[in-house]
């Protein structure tokens, strides 16, 4: 690069301390707005160049701008650039003197006198240096190209993989219930007379005694009955859920029976009239809730049917946890699978001749005698007949035994109204078979007299009633009445011969098999009493539905004449007409009332824990009230 006409010195250390007029400041990068150039003077200004040093110690890369692209970063990869470009400085003649003749040649040639640069061109001024850059000269690098050479690509540097497939890489397979070592055999020490003097004089001395009193132990019924109950103590009986369905609430049905299926966790219930008099053909529901199910809504029953007639009465299957039966107020049976909605209807009776004529009140299953896995159902009526239905074909229930009650051949063993004139039938509104007879059943009527009734009975029935088969007379022991009809009856799962019965009197009897007259009566309400049933783990419990909106639950281990725990359940006072003990879940209790709910209470633990010996004080019981 050629000086302008400004004169110039080096210093000591060769440095020029001063600078061209108009040249960059290399303290500045921002003033050169080319690329910046290390170092600053063409090797082919002079032939005798060499390299100098630019003022500031650190040098400047040269990059050629044709191998960055637009856009892109400043700093190229190191395979794009052959290595820094150095820019050469010429060694100059020395700086003339003051005085020194420097003066250019005339014209565009050549100067005449001693400098170095070139003549001034067309319109400057002759005598001064104009400034000019130019090409930079490159040095390739030697390294790179040699690195270059010996360099070789490769798209994998690592040898190829040989793999294999196989469908078990074990070699060797062995089945081992535990994965630990065999435990070694311990050793064992056995005690010495040296070890414990006198043990063995003493085990021999005492081993008749310890014989002894473990038969003893054996012999012994003071644990009979007692079962260790882990469930956590309950102190009161509260409310679990209470359970409704809307569109029967809408129409002012009523809960007219409840019942529990086979595996303790859905409830069902139907819903018709009982202070309805007339012939009812409005449409009814049965409606069930699976307690156990994650998300239950209480006012959305898990599964609906829909029935032309009220339902009086409701059964599950003993096994099959889906199928209910139900008696209507037309007098027709029906079977439910409650997990079908959609389609949900299995057998019926239809309306023939040995359909009911008046409102069924209630139905049960009832084992065949010689299959006990397979089931019948039985039908009770206020017409007077009790009937034993099996399914036959493809959605028909068919008469398999029938059995009516006449007035005529009622036992009359007790002192019992006069029948009005012109009455043969006795109507019957509630059954319950024995725990320990299958054969065995007692039956509730609208005279309020229970009956004590055999289906293995052979004397045929006085009556004209039509029947496709021969019915017979079922009743064999007539008790003591009560004072109006009896709406419930209940056979001890603890004691063969007592059972309950409650009526409209507002009275509990509780009777033996062995006697005409109640062992005792306890007034529970002044209104009607609808259902009264056993407790399936208490021997000595029992609960009662009244007419006044009350749950009574009696123990009579407590009290034999009034309840231990009266549970509201209607705050208007309106009836509560069933109730039912759930026997997998024995804590729970359901009741259905007059405004469509039903509740679940869950009791407390005096009522679902056994006390020992109450088997025999039940027994106790029946023995001195009898004697």
């Amino acid at each position: 690069m050629e000086t302008s006409g400004r004169k110039t010195r080096p210093n000591s250390r060769g440095w020029r301390r001063g600078k061209p007029r108009g040249a960059p400041n290399p303290r500045r990068p921002d003033s050169d707005p080319g690329p910046h150039l290390g170092w600053g003077s063409n090797p082919e200004s002079s032939p005798g160049s060499r390299l100098r040093p630019h003022p500031r110690p650190r040098p400047h890369l040269h990059r050629d701008p044709d191998l960055i692209e637009p856009g892109s970063l400043q700093t190229p990869s190191p395979d794009s650039v052959s290595g820094p470009d150095l820019v050469f400085v010429p060694e100059s003649d020395p700086v003339p003197k003051p005085g020194f003749d420097s003066g250019p040649g005339p014209g565009p040639g050549p100067g005449t006198g001693r400098g170095p640069g070139p003549g001034p061109g067309p319109g400057q001024a002759p005598g001064m240096l104009r400034d000019e850059t130019l090409d930079g000269a490159t040095v390739p690098s030697l390294w790179r190209g040699s690195l270059e050479i010996r360099s070789e690509s490769k798209s994998c540097q690592t040898a190829s993989i040989s793999t294999l497939e196989e469908a078990c890489q074990a070699r060797e397979q062995v089945d081992a219930e535990i994965q630990t070592d065999p435990p070694s055999p311990v050793a064992l020490r056995y005690a010495t007379q040296q070890d414990i003097p006198g043990l063995a004089s003493f085990l021999r001395r005492v081993e008749n005694l310890i014989i002894r009193e473990l038969d003893k132990n054996w012999q012994s019924h003071a644990f009979d009955g007692f079962e260790v109950n882990w469930t956590e103590q309950q102190q009161t009986v509260t409310c679990r859920h209470t359970l409704c369905y809307p569109l029967a609430q809408a129409q002012k049905l009523q809960v007219t029976s409840v019942s529990w299926n086979a595996t303790g966790s859905v409830v069902a219930c139907s819903y018709g009239r009982l202070d309805d008099g007339d012939w009812s053909t409005e449409k009814s529901f049965v409606c069930s809730w699976n307690l156990d199910r994650r998300g239950l809504n209480p006012r959305q029953p898990s599964a609906v049917v829909e029935v032309p007639s009220s339902v009086m009465c409701l059964a599950f299957h003993p096994t099959q946890p889906s199928h209910i039966a139900g008696g209507l107020y037309s007098g027709e049976v029906l079977v439910w699978d409650m997990s079908r909605p959609e389609d949900s209807l299995l057998w019926r009776t239809g309306m023939t001749d040995d359909t009911h004529t008046d409102p069924v009140y209630q139905v049960a299953w009832l084992p065949e005698p010689r299959h006990s896995h397979r089931f019948q159902l039985l039908s009770v009526s206020t017409d007077g007949k009790v009937l034993l239905w099996q399914a036959a074909g493809p959605g028909q229930l068919q008469l398999t035994e029938g059995f009516a009650l006449v007035v005529q051949q009622i036992p009359r063993n007790t002192k019992l109204k006069k029948p009005t004139r012109g009455e043969t039938e006795v109507g019957v509104t509630a059954l319950a078979f024995s725990s320990f007879d299958s054969s065995l059943f007692i039956l509730g009527t609208e005279g309020g007299f229970p009956l004590k009734c055999s289906t293995a009975v052979e004397v045929a029935a006085l009556t004209r009633m039509p029947s496709s088969l021969p019915l017979r007379a079922p009743a064999q022991f007539t008790f003591s009445p009560h004072g109006g009809p009896i709406y419930s009856v209940s056979c001890s799962p603890f004691h063969r011969n007592l059972f309950l019965s409650a009526g409209t009197d507002g009275h509990i009897h509780l009777y033996s098999m062995l006697q005409a007259q109640p062992l005792t009566s306890l007034q529970l309400s002044h209104k009607y009493l609808f259902s009264v049933r056993w407790s399936p783990v208490r021997p000595l419990v029992f609960a009662a539905a009244s007419g006044e909106g009350d749950i009574q639950l009696f123990d009579l281990r407590k009290s034999s004449q009034k309840p231990t725990v009266s549970i509201k359940q209607t705050p208007d006072e309106s009836p509560v007409y069933c109730l039912e003990f759930n026997l997998q879940q024995t804590q729970l209790l359901a009741a259905g009332d007059a405004k469509g709910v039903v509740k679940i209470w869950q009791l407390s633990t005096e009522f679902t824990e056994q006390a020992p010996r109450e088997t025999e004080d039940l027994d106790q019981l029946a023995t001195e009230v009898a004697s």
